[in-house]
């Protein structure tokens, strides 16, 4: 029979809602960056030339649906379901692409979400939940 250290315990605890909390965070600006591009807002840089073009509306519907299933997800990561951590890597993953093809579009919020979404793998990759 193995017990864990509370020390131990107490840090898993706080990386998984460090990683669930960065998720929200990821999710909620995917969201809104979704939402200002249905609605065409103008804090949008158009490209003229770029492979990967869009429009701003296709955009906005990418980033809201990936934004409604990070926060879906990161609600499951509050609750330490076990599916939630593997379809979270996935979800930060996807984010981190599709801010990148999207960057030219809106540069600064792409970078920031881009960073929020390294953050969220790094806290996923060092939980360790107890298996007791």
């Amino acid at each position: 029979m193995t017990t864990s250290h509370p020390v131990r315990r107490g840090l898993a605890v706080g990386i998984t809602m460090l990683a669930a909390t960065a998720l929200l965070i990821s999710g909620t600006l995917s969201i809104l960056r979704g939402i200002a591009g249905i609605n065409e807002d103008e804090v949008f840089l158009i490209p003229g030339d770029y492979v990967y073009q869009l429009d701003v509306s296709s955009w906005g519907w990418i980033h809201l649906v990936l934004g409604v299933l990070l926060v879906a997800v990161a609600l499951g990561m509050m609750v330490t379901a076990t599916w939630a951590r593997i379809v979270a890597y996935a979800l930060a993953g996807l984010s981190i692409i599709a801010n990148f093809l999207s960057l030219p579009y809106y540069p600064w919020w792409s970078v920031i979400v881009i960073a929020v979404d390294i953050l969220v793998i790094w806290a996923i990759a060092t939980w360790t939940p107890n298996r007791a």
